[in-house]
This record gives structure tokens, C-alpha cells and sequence, in this order.
């Protein structure tokens, strides 16, 4: 018995803030989606509110082959999929394991700007062994940055010292 194959990930350009709508119109298509989220905080004039936010705003991941990607282009809310001179390019399996694992771990996670310079960590132990990511260090506490590369955008994920060694 054959399984079917995994086909490759692609970024989904979708409207800010129509993550959710199109994740479950991609679902109801039998799609595999990936939109994370995060939890913030949002001020209104007479209270505080907790909402879900997509982590990657104005993005979700959706696997498939890209031949067949009509259904996709076709959702509603979805503006197109990623692609560089014409040519649509798949996210590294890696990359989206990263970012899964971070939310997997419970560990706080938030939007960061895209870094390309700093110190490339690895983590060596808890929920997120095996990680790499660049260390930074805010208000005393240390973070790591996952990126998506092909989109400029990452993930900060607080993280504690001793779980990281430098990768060489």
C-alpha cells in the first residue's frame, strides 16, 4: 500500500487578518494548513482583551502540489501564492518544523522583525531540542529567532540560558 506523497509547503498570501476564514476554507478543501498563532493583548476604551493572533500576519502555509494550485488561488480572501520571478517556491519542511515545535513547546512566541546578522544558537534540551535559531536578549531575558527565509519574517520565542550552546 502506498502512501500519498507529502507534497511541499507554500507561503499563501491572504488579506490581513482573513488568516482564520481562509485556513478553514483551505481545510474544507482537504488542504493541510498551518496558520500559528499567538495570544495578545489587545487595549480597548473599557477593557483588555486577550485575542489570538495570526503569527505570520498576512500568511498561512498550505501543502500541496503545486500543479493543482487553482482550488487554492481560487479561495476566497487568498491574494496568491509566494513565488520569486515568476516562479512559485516551497518553504523548507525544516523551517515550518521549527516553528511548530516552538508552539508545540508552550513556550511564549510573538512576531519578530527578520534578522540576518547575530549568534546562531542551537537549543540542546527540552521540547525544542535540536532548534536553531539566532539569540537575542531582551529586557534580561533570552529569546532565539526562528525565521521563515523566503518570507523575511520570524518568530521570538523566549527561551531559558541553559538550554542553548553556540553552533560553530
Amino acid at each position: 500500500m502506498s502512501e500519498t506523497p507529502a507534497w511541499p509547503w507554500y507561503a499563501v498570501q491572504v488579506r490581513a487578518g482573513g488568516e482564520p476564514q481562509v485556513k478553514a476554507a483551505l481545510e474544507s478543501k482537504g488542504y493541510e494548513v498551518f496558520c500559528p498563532t499567538y495570544l495578545e493583548t489587545r487595549k480597548y476604551s473599557d477593557r483588555l482583551k486577550n485575542v489570538h493572533v495570526a503569527l505570520f500576519s498576512g500568511y498561512t502555509f498550505c501543502r500541496m502540489e503545486i500543479s493543482k494550485r487553482l482550488p487554492v488561488l481560487v479561495t476566497e480572501g487568498v491574494n496568491g501564492i509566494v513565488s520569486f520571478g515568476g516562479v512559485h517556491q516551497p518553504i523548507p519542511e525544516d523551517e515550518i518544523e521549527k516553528i511548530r515545535s516552538a508552539i508545540k513547546s508552550g513556550a511564549r512566541t510573538k512576531p519578530w522583525p527578520y534578522l540576518t546578522a547575530g549568534r546562531r544558537i542551537r537549543i540542546q534540551c527540552g521540547s525544542m531540542t535540536g532548534l536553531e535559531g539566532i539569540l537575542l536578549k531582551i529586557k534580561g531575558s533570552d529569546h532565539v529567532v526562528l525565521s521563515i527565509t523566503m518570507l523575511q519574517r520570524s518568530v521570538c520565542v523566549e527561551i531559558d540560558r541553559s538550554w542553548i550552546q553556540p553552533v560553530l
